[in-house]
């Protein structure tokens, strides 16, 4: 297999997997509130692996963005935030703190906080007036979210690709 074909056969396929994951998490109702525990968002550290994971991430983001409560809002908005967040990952991927990548892990988190909590302000807040307070909010919330899915679940599937040598090779090649 051609590198390019490689390449181009792992972002689909991880474009596949936070479009499925997420379509999961919206069946539970945790995909699309002002709290989101998107199983997906796991997948962020990806980045760190391989750079495949970037256009992966953002196509599986946009997919799943197709049956967001804000669409197609979402789709440009939260695939933007997506893009940023993989790009730093992938930047940040050798700066650990005790061996994990602390700030990689951060990014998607930070990312989604701002860009999400902005657009979930503008579209639900009703003056200028009340904008800055329900921004702060849907910051927090969008934070909480994502903090305990990427930084729990991250940085689990993170140390389990390192343990796997044959993942890890698999990503990396």
């Amino acid at each position: 297999m051609s590198p390019k074909t490689a390449y181009l056969t792992k972002a689909a396929v991880i474009a596949a997997l936070y479009a499925a994951l997420t379509y999961a998490s919206a069946a539970m109702n945790l995909a699309y509130n002002a709290v989101q525990f998107r199983i997906s968002e796991a997948l962020t550290i990806l980045p760190i692996f391989t750079p495949a994971a970037i256009p992966g991430l953002v196509v599986g983001c946009i997919v799943s963005n197709i049956t967001s409560t804000i669409n197609p809002v979402d789709m440009v908005v939260g695939s933007l935030a997506t893009l940023l967040a993989a790009l730093l990952t992938r930047k940040l991927r050798h700066v650990t703190v005790k061996k994990l990548p602390f700030f990689s892990l951060l990014s998607p988190v930070l990312m989604n906080a701002i860009f999400v909590g902005a657009e979930i302000t503008y579209f639900s807040a009703d003056s200028a007036h009340t904008a800055w307070a329900a921004f702060w909010i849907n910051f927090a919330g969008v934070f909480i979210g994502e903090a305990a899915v990427c930084l729990l679940l991250g940085s689990g599937l993170y140390f389990l690709i390192q343990k796997d040598k044959r993942l890890s090779s698999l990503l990396q090649q």
